[in-house]
């Protein structure tokens, strides 16, 4: 039972660390960025969710992550968006530590995900 408490401790510490790492911008804030041509938004989502529906202008991280080097603006500190599917899912981290790993110093989480973006009526774009 011991080993069982502390396992879970270790991994809501490691969670709870790794969520803080990269701030959350809301729906609002990222629909002006997406506006004003300010930001670069990944999806994290899978090739098919990606193809159903995903935020306008948004990258298929899943299918252009060995290529996201050439993707994203080569201004570092442009703002990187990543998503999943909603707030319980932690996918996203992959795609944010990864555009923090070629150096961009803006790197947000939509904690909404696709969901709360579909949710609160936002336009999709979808890949026929």
């Amino acid at each position: 039972m011991k080993k069982l408490l502390t396992l879970l401790i270790t991994a809501f510490v490691a969670i709870s660390a790794q969520a803080g790492e990269f701030p959350d911008i809301s729906i609002d804030e990222l629909n002006k960025a997406i506006k004003e041509k300010k930001v670069a938004v990944l999806d994290v989502n899978g090739s098919d969710s990606y193809a159903k529906g995903h935020i306008p202008g948004a990258i298929d991280f899943r299918a252009k992550k060995d290529d996201l080097a050439s993707l994203l603006p080569s201004d570092k500190s442009t703002l990187v968006v990543a998503y999943c599917g909603g707030p319980t899912c932690g996918a996203y981290a992959a795609a944010a530590k990864k555009a923090k790993d070629l150096g961009y110093t803006n790197v947000k989480h939509l904690s909404a995900g696709i969901s709360g973006w579909m949710q609160a009526k936002q336009p999709t774009e979808s890949k026929k």
